[in-house]
């Protein structure tokens, strides 16, 4: 074909190509596609991680105080939600679960704002923030005051039964606007709450293309955690606590200013004017429970120190302070039950020195050290109380009153007999 038959094929089809495209100019661009379930699954995703960030602290609330989550979960949420809103909506123009879902917030044309898609003003989202978050934390606030103060139960002329029927009338009002509003969003796929009709935010797509597409990031990091939760869950019980336990007190307790100064050099020492300790002598060890009460077992108050649950008497926060006789309610934190004395001296509960000697034996050391003086124990020996008889003591008195575990002390026989190294050697 020549350059004269193509020339003159196109002059024949330009004017038709001016047409269609004059045509394509001045007829409107179809509207974007809004889908419904991506404006739903936000609002969900955004439920979802507001009560993960809750979970953790009304846990510890509650380990420190039952009723401490219950006094203050309404606040603890509206300070989630306020500090993700701020992040997410008030920053970025959507929501955490909005972004996921390709969404973002944008004010419907009107009459004050005839801009289709222009970004939201700084006033509607005070307004929005305090319609979807402060108006239903006092809701939650003033319910739940009404029914601990019996309003419902009050008589009907009562300022406070009127009040409570009030308050019924609004919810119902609510939930049937919430109702309509939901049909109308299922309908036209805009405005998914009544805060959001009433400042005419909206929902679109963040991208041109919209696409049906499934974020699984969350999906993704919820798998690994619950992977590595498996794997400890297998782990722990395979770990011996009180073997790690005991070494790492055994390494602290050797690791003194005067050791660490003995493994440096002599120039280092002189150097740091350091040559006011010895550096040939090493102090001797410091029992962990010198201190500690001879009326009280070092092996209870080593166990509460690893003992994390607040709910409990002892446990790691009350070990922390200052060992003494009785504590401030006239009680002795770690009595000593059925008590057993160590080849060294001490006194131990019998449950305490046998279940330690017996796991020194289980693992294959020489012998356990005391925790009050670090010697080696040997065996231990049933700690036997001597009561003096005299006709001028008079037990039967009310001057005179003995505890049941004295008299339990005085007449049990030694039938339990003692731990010694022949025993523990078999």
């Amino acid at each position: 074909m020549s350059f004269s038959a193509w020339d003159d094929a196109w002059n024949r089809a330009r004017p038709a190509l001016h047409g269609i495209r004059s045509v394509l100019t001045h007829s409107n661009a179809p509207a974007q596609r809004v889908i419904r379930v991506g404006q739903l699954d936000s609002e969900l995703l955004d439920q979802e991680l507001s009560q993960l960030l809750q979970v953790p602290i009304t846990h510890s609330l509650a380990l420190i105080s039952s009723s401490l989550k219950a006094r203050f979960e309404p606040e603890i949420r509206l300070l989630i939600q306020l500090v993700l809103y701020k992040l997410s909506v008030w920053d970025a123009g959507a929501s955490y679960g909005a972004k996921l879902q390709g969404l973002h917030y944008t004010i419907s044309p009107s009459k004050c704002n005839p801009i289709p898609g222009s970004r939201v003003p700084r006033r509607s989202l005070l307004i929005h923030a305090v319609l979807t978050l402060v108006v239903p934390y006092l809701h939650t606030r003033v319910r739940s005051y009404a029914l601990s103060h019996a309003w419902p139960d009050a008589p009907s002329s009562d300022s406070r039964r009127k009040t409570w029927s009030l308050l019924d009338l609004l919810e119902s009002i609510h939930a049937s606007l919430s109702l309509v509003n939901f049909t109308l969003f299922l309908w036209n796929g805009r405005f998914r709450t009544l805060a959001d009709r009433l400042l005419r935010m909206g929902l679109v797509p963040s991208r041109r293309q919209v696409t049906r597409d499934v974020n699984y990031e969350f999906m993704n990091r919820q798998m690994v955690w619950h992977s590595f939760t498996e794997f400890l869950l297998f782990l722990l019980p395979l770990i011996d606590a009180r073997t790690v336990r005991k070494r790492f007190y055994r390494l602290t307790s050797w690791l003194s200013p005067a050791a660490v100064i003995s493994l440096l050099p002599e120039k280092a020492v002189s150097s740091l004017n350091l040559s006011s300790y010895s550096t040939s002598v090493i102090p001797q060890r410091q029992a962990k429970y010198a201190s500690l009460s001879q009326g009280q077992c070092a092996i209870c108050a080593e166990n509460a120190s690893f003992n994390p649950n607040p709910s409990e008497q002892t446990n790691m926060f009350t070990a922390m302070a200052p060992a003494t006789t009785e504590s401030t309610e006239g009680v002795v934190p770690y009595p000593i039950h059925i008590p057993y004395i160590t080849s060294c001296g001490h006194v131990y509960c019998y449950h305490c020195i046998a279940e330690r000697m017996i796991s020194s034996a289980d693992d294959n050391e020489q012998r356990w050290e005391c925790l009050r003086c670090c010697a080696a124990v040997k065996n231990a020996e049933r700690y036997m109380v001597e009561v003096p008889e005299s006709d001028d003591l008079d037990v039967s008195g009310s001057e005179y009153e003995f505890s049941s575990d004295l008299d339990m002390y005085t007449d049990m026989s030694g039938s339990m007999g003692s731990y010694s190294e022949s025993v523990l050697s078999e």
